[in-house]
């Protein structure tokens, strides 16, 4: 008798997870931090890229502002192309080697950001060229989500999809936090001159070392089994609009690529309003200091940071359907009071940012369980492609909109509550979504 034949496989498996959750987290963190850079220095970036030489003012007014978020939206409307692009490779190919590609695309083209010529030195070329990197940005962006989300989920123990699909959000929060952080600290260590002058190159040049680690980090990654060849795990069939509509052919993956846009676009609106609008937001409308709206944004990832992983387990035992719709339905109730609160010059600051803190847990409660909830809508041969474009579609319209409307809308319209309704109105759609979410998906095998 082979003895070794009996013997147990090696425990590669209850290792490999954990490498999976570094791998896919490091991309993530990167990708993150760029974009949470990018909005913290939207003032910053309006006045080098957007504001004629000779115009008046720092910034020259709310028009160049509006046109950094146009490009900041451009971004976002080239991610479904990138979910598709790479999204196909992650489902034929493989999730290792298509991580590789997007991460190696992302870092390249944050660095040479670091590296434009401004407006003074390029004249009119100089937007143009921090568009089109942008949209190199949005091009790998939409790839990177549905190759990690499918990698980390494919690879979590029984009952812990919930916990290690947060791990992607987490990584979301951690390089949103950093990249405010990073801001504020320049904000803090070099004069308004040395900031518009060079400093606002220090975070962009920083994704060069942070993008190389997370590509070492990915090349060693052993490839998990591919989607077509993986044990099939038969289940019941799925109600109609159900989260398992994207069982049968085309029209079924539409339908649920079109049910997951309506999940997400809450968490989507929300975290886009709530940690990446709000610095200008407050400098622009309320008045406050670069300084101050760092630090405030700073206080809303934290809080954003703090509740992801207890969601992403919370749904684990309880189901996602509650802990995302409470999310949404909470940011309905608050968003309002929250921005009248902000308002007040007669509120304290410890009020103030307990309220920003608050906010951004509400946006955690969604971010937490929705990869593991988007993951488990599509089966493995089109897991990458299906929620990579959901995700994408959700936050081209809905994030990558946010700034440019909430900045232009405010502008016109003098209403200092345009972003409380904003959020508020794409969580109250995104409910009725939520709530066509069965009970029993964190239980289900994946498909």
């Amino acid at each position: 008798m082979n003895l070794l034949a009996l013997r147990p496989a090696p425990p590669a498996t209850a290792v490999r997870p954990r490498r999976v959750l570094l791998a896919g987290a490091a991309g993530n963190f990167v990708e993150w931090y760029e974009f949470g850079v990018y909005g913290c220095f939207a003032t910053v970036l309006a006045a080098r890229f957007f504001t004629p030489p000779d115009a008046p003012g720092a910034a020259g007014g709310a028009g160049p502002l509006v046109a950094t978020y146009a490009s900041f939206a451009v971004a976002f409307f080239f991610r479904p192309a990138g979910a598709l692009l790479f999204g196909r490779l992650g489902d034929r190919i493989g999730r290792r080697p298509t991580l590789v590609l997007v991460i190696g695309l992302m870092t390249f083209a944050t660095t040479l950001i670091g590296l434009l010529p401004t407006r003074g030195t390029a004249g009119a070329a100089a937007p143009w060229l921090l568009t089109a990197l942008r949209a190199l940005q949005g091009l790998s962006a939409g790839g990177e989500f549905g190759g990690a989300v499918a990698l980390m989920t494919e690879s979590a123990p029984p009952g812990r999809r919930g916990r290690y699909g947060a791990f992607q959000s987490l990584t979301v929060a951690l390089g949103l936090l950093t990249g405010a952080a990073t801001a504020a600290l320049l904000a803090t260590l070099l004069t308004p001159a040395a900031l518009y002058g060079w400093g606002w190159r220090v975070p962009f040049l920083l994704a060069l070392p942070l993008g190389l680690t997370a590509l070492w980090l990915r090349t060693g990654l052993p490839e998990p089994p591919t989607p077509p060849t993986a044990p099939h795990r038969p289940e019941p069939p799925a109600p109609a609009g159900s989260a398992g509509s994207g069982d049968d052919g085309g029209p079924g993956i539409a339908w649920a690529v079109g049910l997951g846009v309506g999940r997400v676009m809450g968490w989507a609106a929300a975290g886009y309003t709530f940690l990446v609008v709000l610095p200008s937001y407050l400098q622009n409308t309320l008045g406050a200091s670069f300084r101050e709206a760092l630090i405030a944004t700073t206080l809303a990832n934290l809080g954003f940071a703090a509740a992801i992983l207890p969601a992403g387990m919370l749904s684990d035992r309880v189901g996602r359907r509650p802990v995302m719709l409470g999310g949404a339905l909470a940011v309905v109730v608050l968003a309002l009071p929250l921005f009248h609160l902000l308002q007040d010059p007669a509120a304290s600051a410890p009020a103030k940012a307990a309220a920003v803190l608050a906010a951004g847990a509400v946006v955690g409660l969604l971010a937490g369980p929705g990869p593991a909830m988007l993951a488990e809508m599509f089966p493995a041969r089109v897991r990458c492609t299906g929620l990579a474009v959901a995700y994408a579609l959700a936050n081209a319209v809905f994030s990558g909109c946010a700034g440019l409307l909430v900045t232009a809308v405010t502008a016109a319209t003098g209403d200092t509550d345009v972003p409380a309704h904003y959020a508020a109105g794409a969580c109250a759609l995104s409910a009725l979504a939520l709530a066509t979410l069965r009970g029993d998906d964190h239980r289900r095998p994946l498909r």
